[in-house]
């Protein structure tokens, strides 16, 4: 799934080159930490967070399928 996160929010950016993600898997639960430049940010959130909202569901329709529980946090 980090692939797949790494790859949409690369998407979005104007900088992918500092696109960070942190992974802390605890059971059935992983929290991703997302870091990325100040200025891309906004891009990422969205308006209304519906961006951020979007990529989220994505990522828990993939965890869903394994049983799993995942969590988004942008920093």
């Amino acid at each position: 799934m980090k692939e797949v996160l790494m790859y949409i929010v690369g998407s979005l950016v104007e900088k992918p080159q500092e696109v960070k993600v942190g992974v802390n898997e605890d059971g059935d639960v992983t929290r991703f930490k997302l870091t990325l430049s100040s200025s891309d940010r906004g891009k990422v959130i969205g308006k209304e967070g519906r961006v951020v909202k979007a990529i989220r569901t994505v990522l828990q329709t993939a965890a869903a399928r394994q049983n799993k529980k995942v969590y988004l946090d942008i920093d």
